[in-house]
């Protein structure tokens, strides 16, 4: 009997080590291939050396600056702005950034807040800019941008949000249940398993013909490819950003940013938003002066999917 117990202890130790063993050889594949073809290409960029890490970012035209600010997810990257900036480099000092843990910027193995990005626009915006900007800000970029205005009124100027995440989405806090996902995807081998599941091309594919635009078929294979790279770039380290996602260490009460700043604001919208006119009814009930926008055809990334649309305007409000 004893001996028989030591046996199926050692079988399961052998098969617990060839399991983890082929996690391992599967993820790191998986890493190595989704960056072969280098798609998101360096060699034009700069790297701002930040408190937190080196951040990706690209300065483009001349006149006066515009940050622009792509959307916060694994897979989100400057390049979801390759629509819009060569047109306004012709009337722009046009600057984008990947965000620390998006895209060519590193990934630090830390836990992501919204206040660690209002940090990171302020620094940005104070020894890179080096003068007061306007602001392009998409998704939960927004609730950065409208925070980092409340807290210094002297970095942003005019301020525009493509499709801003909900005042009642923001208000969510870590619950019990989303520190455990938090912590399950943080693991190093079954996490980054979990991770490479998620952001599969297929899926993120799914995400983009679902959630991000009106026409699913308008969606590009480069677009598809770069987030696919932009994800699984930094040895997957974009799972430390999507933990904190998940566990809702990113949201954050704005409700007070945006009753206090005095900047203007304009809100431009797909017409396909999820609770777009209640969302656009809260923002203007706390600051009436706050424009916006709806524009058709389009849904979560209209830059994307209508640019020449986003380019008016943008052109009208600034």
């Amino acid at each position: 009997m004893m001996r028989n117990n030591k046996y199926k202890l050692l079988s399961i130790g052998i098969l617990l080590t060839l399991s983890s063993i082929a996690i391992y050889i599967f993820n790191k594949l998986i890493s190595a291939s989704a960056i072969f073809n280098n798609f998101l290409k360096t060699k034009d960029g700069h790297y701002y050396e930040w408190r937190f890490g080196n951040i990706f970012y690209e300065k483009q035209g001349s006149g006066a600056p515009l940050l622009l600010v792509h959307d916060l997810t694994a897979s989100s990257s400057s390049a979801e702005w390759k629509s819009v900036v060569s047109a306004l480099s012709h009337k722009y000092t046009v600057y984008t950034l990947d965000l620390l843990g998006c895209g060519r910027s590193d990934k630090p193995q830390m836990t992501y807040t919204n206040f660690l990005y209002v940090q990171l626009l302020t620094d940005f915006a104070k020894n890179v800019i080096g003068q007061k900007a306007d602001i392009v800000a998409s998704g939960l970029s927004g609730s950065f941008a409208v925070m980092a205005c409340a807290n210094n009124e002297d970095i942003f100027d005019k301020l525009m949000l493509i499709n801003p995440s909900s005042l009642v989405s923001l208000n969510r806090s870590p619950s019990k249940r989303s520190k455990i996902a938090k912590c399950l995807l943080e693991l190093p081998l079954v996490g980054t398993l979990v991770y490479n599941i998620l952001n599969t091309k297929s899926n993120i594919e799914l995400a983009f013909t679902e959630k991000y635009l009106y026409n699913p078929f308008s969606v590009d294979q480069s677009t598809i490819d770069i987030s696919y790279e932009a994800a699984h770039l930094g040895n997957n380290g974009g799972r430390y950003l999507l933990s904190s996602i998940i566990g809702n260490y990113l949201s954050c009460n704005i409700t007070h940013g945006v009753k206090a700043i005095n900047n203007s604001i304009f809100i431009i919208d797909g017409e396909e938003k999820d609770h777009l006119e209640e969302t656009q009814d809260f923002y203007k009930s706390l600051n009436p002066a706050i424009e916006c926008e709806t524009i058709p055809l389009a849904k979560q990334l209209p830059h994307i999917e209508v640019p020449e649309k986003v380019l008016e305007a943008i052109k009208d409000f600034f």
